[in-house]
């Protein structure tokens, strides 16, 4: 299994290593910004109990500095210095009137009294009361009337203050500190005339503090210099009392976490009050818990993607290389052994294969002027079938064959005729040598190779692809330029013979064999330079259809290439009507043998058993002779028209058939995720890139693009008719990932498999 393979293991343990290292980091990262977080709330938590404490020290100051201008205030001097059989009703009037805008600025003086001693005469805001009808509105539950005339009305205060008491405000229960400050403020001698009593609701002190206790649902507390309550909330005195009492408390500390929360803890300079508040650890760290849960939700939501398309990687990279690994194993009949793991076995292999090609190379450039010199034989002496194999033959070779038209030629070194010893035979060899290099240097890389010991053929190819004049005497000045170099160098002198334009590669013999008869008319009349085989002239004695012409006729036919047909007969009936005259024997005999090579090749098992056969065989016996040459080539027009439509039918449904295999196959085979071209092309037994090519023209489409559809059909059947989920779905349609299945899918059919299949069902 792929799976359980070492190369596959690599890549993944790689992928997670390099996932391991930015988690670290963020991490890392992320407990720094943890840390900062509380930290932040912490700090902004004591601000903000410093920022409470700031604002109720503020009000207290400003109930003083009430106090202090009650002492100074006239109206309320007279009516202290005053005796108590004088009553004074327009001061007593006066005086509240003046004293009643105090509570307008400050909600810590809205329910405040004055008491006067000598009239024995309660004074507020909005009415007077004798103390006793005050005690009844107005009273703490802790205190009896006696206590409260003694303790409070009866006492001389300094700036005093009592703590936090239960107290009934008409009827309605709270909680209030008391502030108390006797007049005149020099009062010492244990009798006042007059006492200002300043009461603040404890909700009023408390919601100085709502910012803490309402935004994160904890508790404050403020205690005088001895301990005792101030303001309460969110918690009970039970609670605070054993939070002082513990020693693990450091009632020092400005913070600290106690039990479940945090404790902030602040001093007052001024009066030795000491404020307190707790948070909630989970409240405080809110903001910190939020960093928590969604870094932790992203990373760990980056790590399971990152872990599937590690996964993913790894197969998609490893897959390859374990494909390679089979083949080698597969073809070079080795296992890797336990010293050496896959990547030592494959880099072994693939240098060693490296090496042995590079000897091949070496070898190949060794027999390169040997394989080019075969080919050229071969040419010349048309051995070749057909075009394409002459075509492929000359890249093997690596010779330009340009457009496939030119002139061939034979280049003979004069003096050596007859001459058959050792020390001549090498002399030749080594002219031959110069001759060559000499025709190389003056007229680039034209392909030659020897005839004989002292004669060379040379093909000239055209780029233009056609016959003209200007070709000729371009050919005709290398040749002279050639034979003046080497005599004038070498003591060399040359003869040549050229044949008539060749259209195509398949015709080079023909020009070849007609160098060979003008270089023997040239010799014949010691003439110099180049004899061209129009210059000859022919004797027409005989027809012109040599043997190897008939033979690529044949094979051409046979290969259903028409149009090459076609120009090979019309070459043959060219050199025997433009270039010959023959007699009218000479022409029977002619049409005679082309009756004849025709009936050759319907005696061939692929003809015979085909259904012109009869019909073609018919068309050639009735060609008569005595036609002109023109019609005769027409009806052998025809005849192969006839053949060659045969034989191109006859590829096609084989092709055909081919691809019908080809189908058959990848309907028994797309569940496997391992099918490939290749391995098709390895089941037809026919070459990869060969089928490839022949499936796009047959079918329209790609196999790729075949091999989707089949399987995404096979998909829309199970989503319409089974059960399977998509990921059961993608598995037996031959797909190792379900997104890779999806992604398919959706770009075939424009939906999801999972809306298909609701769309199906609804």
């Amino acid at each position: 299994m792929l799976r359980n393979s070492n190369v596959f293991r690599r890549f993944l343990i790689s992928y997670v290593v390099i996932l391991i290292i930015p988690s670290i980091g963020g991490y890392m990262s992320y407990l720094t910004s943890i840390s900062v977080t509380q930290s932040i709330s912490i700090e902004n938590s004591v601000t903000q109990l410093q920022k409470s404490q700031e604002i109720l020290e503020r009000r207290m100051a400003e109930v003083e500095g009430f106090t202090r201008q009650l002492a100074v205030n006239q109206e309320l001097n007279v009516l202290m210095n005053e005796r108590d059989d004088e009553t004074n009703v327009y001061g007593i009037w006066r005086t509240m009137r003046n004293v009643l805008t105090f509570g307008q600025t400050n909600d810590f003086l809205q329910n405040y009294y004055i008491y006067l001693a000598n009239y024995n005469l309660v004074l507020t805001p909005g009415s007077s009361y004798r103390p006793d009808h005050y005690y009844e509105t107005f009273h703490y539950r802790d205190l009896s009337f006696a206590a409260w005339n003694k303790e409070i009305l009866q006492k001389t205060h300094r700036s005093e203050i009592k703590p936090l008491s239960a107290f009934v405000n008409k009827g309605t229960d709270t909680s209030v500190i008391t502030y108390m400050q006797s007049l005149p403020l020099d009062s010492f001698n244990g009798f006042s005339p007059a006492v200002a009593v300043v009461i603040i609701d404890e909700k009023i002190i408390t919601s100085l503090l709502s910012g803490l206790t309402g935004r994160y649902g904890g508790w404050a507390h403020i205690s005088d210099a001895e301990g005792n309550t101030i303001a309460l909330q969110g918690s009970g005195e039970p609670a605070m009392s054993k939070l002082a009492a513990d020693p693990d408390f450091d009632s020092m500390k400005v913070s600290q976490f106690y039990q479940d929360g945090l404790v902030i803890t602040t001093r007052s300079g001024k009066n030795g009050w000491v404020y307190r508040a707790g948070i909630p650890r989970h409240a405080l760290l809110e903001n910190a818990n939020r960093i928590k849960y969604v870094s932790w939700l992203i990373t760990g939501g980056t790590l399971c993607i990152g872990l599937i398309v590690g996964l993913v990687l790894a197969y998609r990279n490893s897959a390859p290389i374990n494909r390679m690994i089979g083949v080698m194993k597969e073809q070079f009949g080795k296992e890797a052994t336990g010293e050496h793991n896959e990547f030592d076995f494959l880099s072994g292999n693939i240098a060693n294969m490296i090496t042995k090609n590079k000897l091949l190379e070496t070898e190949l450039h060794r027999q390169l002027p040997l394989v080019r010199d075969a080919f050229l034989k071969r040419l010349i002496a048309g051995e070749f079938e057909s075009k394409d194999e002459i075509v492929s033959a000359a890249l093997q070779a690596d010779i330009s064959l340009n457009k496939g038209a030119g002139y061939a030629g034979i280049i003979q070194i004069n003096g050596y005729s007859g001459m058959d010893s050792v020390e001549i035979l090498n002399e030749l060899n080594a002219s031959r040598l110069l001759l060559k290099q000499a025709l190389a240097e003056l007229g680039g890389n034209i392909p030659m190779t020897d005839m004989g010991s002292d004669k060379i053929v040379v093909l000239f190819f055209m780029e233009s692809g056609a016959h003209s004049e200007h070709e000729q005497e371009s050919i005709t000045q290398i040749i002279g330029k050639l034979g003046q170099y080497v005599l004038s160098e070498y003591r060399i002198t040359i003869q040549a013979g050229c044949g008539n334009f060749f259209a195509a590669v398949t015709e080079v013999s023909r020009s070849f064999e007609q160098a060979k008869q003008a270089l023997e008319y040239a010799v014949h009349l010691n003439k110099k330079g180049v004899m061209w085989n129009h210059e000859v002239q022919n004797e027409n004695t005989s027809y012109y259809y040599p043997l190897d012409t008939e033979q690529r006729l044949i094979s051409t036919i046979r290969a259903g290439e028409l149009e090459e047909a076609r120009r090979m007969v019309g070459s043959i009936m060219m050199q025997n009507m433009d270039l010959r005259e023959l007699s009218i024997e000479m022409k029977h005999q002619l049409v005679g043998e082309l009756k004849g090579t025709f009936l050759k090749l319907l005696d061939q098992k692929a003809f015979m058993e085909s259904p012109v056969f009869e019909c073609v065989k018919k068309k050639v016996m009735d060609i008569g002779s005595a036609e002109p040459l023109e019609t005769i080539q027409a009806e052998f027009n025809s005849i192969m028209e006839e053949l060659c439509g045969f034989i191109t039918h006859k590829k096609k449904d084989t092709h055909i058939r081919l691809v019908q295999q080809i189908k058959q196959y990848t309907s028994e085979m797309y569940m496997d995720p391992e099918l490939t071209l290749y391995r098709v092309a390895e089941q037809v037994e026919r070459p990869e890139k060969y089928i490839s090519q022949l499936f796009k023209e047959v079918t329209g489409v790609n196999f790729s693009d075949y091999l989707v559809k089949v399987r995404m059909d096979q998909a829309v059947l199970l989503l319409q008719k089974s059960g399977y989920t998509v990921d059961e779905i993608a598995g037996r349609v031959g797909y190792n990932s379900s997104h890779s299945f999806r992604r398919a899918f959706k770009r075939l059919t424009g939906i999801s498999p999972s809306t298909y299949r609701q769309s199906h069902g609804d």
